[in-house]
C-alpha cells in the first residue's frame, strides 16, 4: 500500500450504495470474493459501472484473453500502480497460463522473445507514457507484427481502463487482496 491515506475504504456489498450492490455481487459471483480495488469503485456507483462496464466492452474485442491482459499489465506498469500489476500477473499466470518469464520481463521492462506481443506492449506502453503520441516507428511494428489498424483502438480501450483503476489506487490506496499477494 502506498504511504498515502486511503480516501475511500473498499465496501462489501451490504455496505455499497444501492446501485452498487448488484454489480458487487456479480463480481463477487465472477472471482468467488470481491477484490478490493472493486470494493474502492463501488464507493461510487457511476465508477463501479463505468469500469465494469468498460472492462465488458473490452473483453469483446479481437485481442485474445491474454493480449488483453497483457495491455492492462502494461499500462499498469507504466502508471506504477502496484495493485494492478499483482492483479494482472496473477490472472495471466494462474489462469492465462502465460509464461512467468514472460510476466516478468513485462513487469521489468525487459524485451519479451516473441515479436508479436513485444510489439503489442510496446504501443501500450508508449500510449501511456506519451499520452496517445504514437510513434511511427511503434505503430509501424505494430501493424508490421501481424495487428490490425482497429486493434489499436482496442489497446486505446484497454488503456483506458487501467487509468481508471491505476489512478483510483493513486488516488486512495488500496490494500492488495490475499489472492494476489504472490504477485506482489
Amino acid at each position: 500500500m502506498n504511504q498515502q491515506m486511503t480516501l475511500l475504504p473498499p465496501v462489501d456489498v451490504e455496505d455499497a450504495p444501492e446501485q452498487s450492490r448488484p454489480l458487487l455481487e456479480s463480481i463477487r459471483k465472477s472471482f468467488k470474493f470481491i477484490p478490493n480495488l472493486f470494493g474502492v469503485f463501488a464507493n461510487s456507483p457511476t465508477m463501479l459501472e463505468g469500469y465494469v462496464g468498460l472492462e465488458k466492452v473490452f473483453s469483446m474485442g479481437t485481442l485474445s484473453p491474454a493480449e488483453r491482459q497483457i495491455v492492462l499489465l502494461s499500462a499498469s506498469v507504466e502508471n506504477r500502480c502496484a495493485y494492478c500489476i499483482a492483479a494482472h500477473s496473477t490472472l495471466l499466470k494462474a489462469f492465462l497460463h502465460v509464461p512467468a518469464k514472460v510476466v516478468s520481463a513485462v513487469r521489468s521492462n525487459e524485451a519479451v522473445s516473441d515479436p508479436k506481443l513485444a510489439a503489442l506492449i510496446a504501443l501500450t506502453k508508449e500510449i501511456v507514457t506519451e499520452r496517445g503520441h504514437v510513434s511511427a516507428q511503434v505503430m509501424d511494428n505494430f501493424l508490421s507484427a501481424g495487428y490490425q489498424k482497429n486493434q489499436v483502438l482496442e489497446v486505446l480501450v484497454g488503456v483506458a481502463l487501467k487509468t481508471m483503476s491505476n489512478y483510483v489506487d493513486h488516488i486512495s490506496p488500496t490494500e492488495l487482496d490475499p489472492a494476489f499477494q504472490a504477485e506482489a
